[in-house]
């Protein structure tokens, strides 16, 4: 695959912006400026928050940076850490089922080109489902056990002298599956699959998306020489109208060639496919069929930028109408997005532990009114 960690994700910013940028906190929203701000801020000062899931009235979000997994009430911005010490960097995506709460955590490493020496112990397995109850942590399932034995996407894994060729099992956001209590869906960008997870931690395929093969992805060199084109690396799971599943895809974060797949939420099969995207990294529906993507990656620079480059203008959140039509909210570095009884919530700022900024992330409320279409 292209990519498939939040870790290498946030490092494909900094590669682009460290050297120059004079980077200076974010001007954290007031709680209430006006009776309804376009974005108003639920939680601040997080490091690295990813996935927004929600359960029993509360947000439940990853902070990456810090390796927990917290409770926040959306209304009072009060938070409850519910998981803690997964070691930093590990945890990318969070779901809560009854009083089990299940996580993601990408692999130890990045790509195959770093040294072994920068690759962070954690002190859980990487590449994993967890479960959390009470305290208590263990791995429900080994998602890249399961890509060993049966390579969805069908690429090379290994090279000639038994290195991986790129990253082989990331997962990246988790829902829990409707109709199928305790089952779990998981977007594992590494494998290039979604994957479901059975309520007992067996582990099977979903959904592999096509390699994209377009635009500024033909001709792109991949793994092995069979293989052309970006790789899809799925991120984001949202359940949409009339028994749908909407799938974002980061596409190699190639400009305008990210995907979001409609998919028949019980067969996995493509109803229909959604492309003009950059680096989407989540997906949030209403019941009407409309639908947000995170944009994570929007408006970065690809090469040193000059001075005083503002990094607030990185990411924005796409939205998507029943109609096709779209417009964008100009919201940070946004990663997971949410549609929650009736209020589009995101995370913001989450990679701006990349660019040296501590503390930084925040989850958002994003209003109706924060959108616009820009003029041509």
């Amino acid at each position: 695959m292209n990519i498939g960690t939040s870790r290498i994700l946030g490092a494909a910013l900094a590669t682009a912006t460290a050297v120059s940028v004079a980077v200076a906190p974010p001007a954290f929203a007031h709680r209430n400026p006006s009776p309804q701000p376009p974005i108003s801020v639920v939680a601040a000062g997080l490091e690295g928050p990813f996935e927004v899931s929600a359960a029993f009235g509360r947000l439940i979000v990853t902070e990456s940076g810090t390796g927990q997994v917290h409770a926040i009430d959306p209304k009072t911005g009060n938070k409850r850490t519910l998981v803690s010490g997964l070691g930093e960097g590990a945890p990318s995506g969070a779901v809560q089922i009854g009083h089990r709460t299940f996580i993601v955590t990408g692999e130890a490493g990045g790509p195959p080109e770093e040294s072994a020496e920068a690759a962070p112990t954690l002190p859980y397995p990487g590449s994993s489902v967890l479960a959390a109850h009470h305290g208590r942590v263990h791995q429900h399932a080994d998602l890249l056990a399961f890509e060993l034995a049966n390579n969805p996407d069908g690429q090379t894994q290994f090279g000639p002298d038994g290195a991986p060729l790129d990253a082989l099992s990331n997962p990246f956001f988790v829902i829990a599956e409707r109709h199928r209590f305790g089952s779990l869906l998981v977007a594992d960008g590494g494998a290039n699959a979604v994957l479901r997870v059975n309520r007992h931690g067996s582990v099977s395929a979903y959904f592999v998306p096509p390699t994209v093969n377009t635009g500024a992805c033909e001709g792109r060199p991949n793994n092995d020489e069979k293989t052309v084109g970006c790789d899809s690396v799925p991120t984001g799971l949202a359940y949409g109208p009339r028994n749908t599943l909407y799938v974002s895809a980061l596409t190699g974060e190639a400009p305008g060639e990210g995907r979001v797949y409609i998919l028949n939420a019980r067969t996995g099969r493509v109803l229909k496919t959604i492309s003009g995207f950059t680096s989407p990294t989540g997906v949030a529906v209403r019941p009407d069929g409309t639908f947000y993507v995170s944009e994570v990656l929007h408006n970065a620079p690809t090469a040193e930028p000059g001075p005083g480059f503002d990094p607030a203008q990185i990411g924005r959140i796409v939205k998507v109408a029943a109609d096709g039509s779209r417009s964008y909210a100009a919201v940070t570095m946004p990663t997971g997005v949410l549609w929650q009884r009736g209020k589009l919530y995101a995370s913001a700022w989450s990679i701006a532990g990349f660019l040296g900024i501590e503390g930084a992330g925040q989850v958002v409320a994003v209003a109706d009114s924060a959108f616009s279409t820009p003029r041509s």
